[in-house]
């Protein structure tokens, strides 16, 4: 009787390394960190162990360990206590992710440093806009959410990431970097960002819980999959550089969707809940984290992300240059 032998190729770690089809690099992670007000603050996110608020006279120790692993590309997000209905702290030049950018890039010129470019985290009613009969104002917000990318960029922002999914975000960003002179800083659309329930820790950690209501007027439905394509075609051609799909976990159809669609450089998001359901597994001992990890973050990679925006990042980076 003949049959195939597929177990030949499984025979060792040696031969399974051979023909492993997809790997995780150092350089494939994007690590998030939050920059809150004040002096000598290293805040714990409750919901999200190992995770830190850190002021801005320890962020240059936080980002050297990030460096030192060999991560390229970290993301800022701002944690204000001063905020107002259209979240000035956003826009305003000396802003605290405009003055961590300058901060950083000055002590590490060739770390990618990419802007988190929304509304949410700087409004009294954490909404991603501006708000007019209980309701954000998509064509007004796209006004701020403009100021705000070309502020981050003259403080030195390698990328821009809109994440506020108002229609027409990226055209209107993409004219005025282009109008100011930065044509060639690049777009990291949240294309796909779906209205989960995966974000609550980051909420906690950014302090960006709504107010009143919820997302789902512009956040996109998670039962939708269709949509996520004209979403993310519609930013391609409004000037998208990078698509994110958001969370990646539930989402990996869209992920190989967008991969097998498009062209350009595909990102997940391993958020905030999908990190805090793998640590409080782990610290009740029900899980081996570090095998876990490493098998999500690969499927993100045989889904089709190139790149993997993950609070894991600094733990990888770890388990990865232990085995060089």
């Amino acid at each position: 009787m003949e049959f195939k032998r597929h177990r030949r190729l499984r025979t060792s770690s040696s031969m399974r390394a051979l023909v492993r089809e997809n790997h995780l690099r150092v350089e494939d992670f994007i690590y998030p960190m939050f920059v809150i007000e004040g002096e000598h603050t290293k805040n714990e996110v409750p919901s999200m162990p190992g995770v830190y608020q850190v002021s801005m006279d320890l962020l240059l120790d936080e980002v050297r360990e990030v460096y030192n692993l060999g991560i390229k590309s970290i993301m800022f997000f701002g944690v204000i206590s001063a905020k107002d209905e259209i979240g000035t702290g956003a826009f305003v030049d000396d802003g605290i992710v405009q003055t961590a950018i300058r901060l950083v890039k000055n002590e590490f010129p060739d770390l990618l440093i990419i802007a988190d470019t929304c509304l949410c985290e700087y409004t009294d009613h954490g909404h991603c806009g501006v708000i007019h009969d209980h309701d954000v104002d998509n064509d007004e917000s796209l006004k701020l959410l403009a100021k705000t990318a070309v502020s981050q960029a003259k403080a030195g922002a390698d990328i821009i990431a809109p994440s506020n999914m108002m229609d027409g975000f990226v055209a209107v960003i993409r004219q005025a970097l282009d109008e100011e002179g930065f044509k060639n800083i690049p777009i990291m659309s949240y294309a796909v960002k779906y209205a989960s329930s995966f974000y609550g820790p980051f909420r906690d950690a950014a302090d960006s819980t709504p107010q009143f209501g919820d997302r789902k007027t512009y956040q996109m439905d998670p039962a939708n999959r269709i949509e996520a394509l004209r979403e993310a075609e519609s930013d391609i051609q409004e000037g998208a550089d990078f698509i994110m799909v958001k969370p990646a976990l539930s989402f990996l159809d869209i992920v190989r969707d967008v991969r097998n669609r498009f062209d350009v450089p595909v990102v997940a998001y391993n958020v905030s809940g999908e990190y805090a359901m793998i640590k409080a597994a782990a610290q009740n001992g029900w899980i081996n984290e570090k095998e876990l990890v490493l098998e999500m973050l690969t499927s993100m990679k045989r889904a089709g992300a190139d790149i993997i925006l993950t609070y894991f990042a600094k733990d990888v980076a770890n388990w990865l240059n232990e085995n060089k």
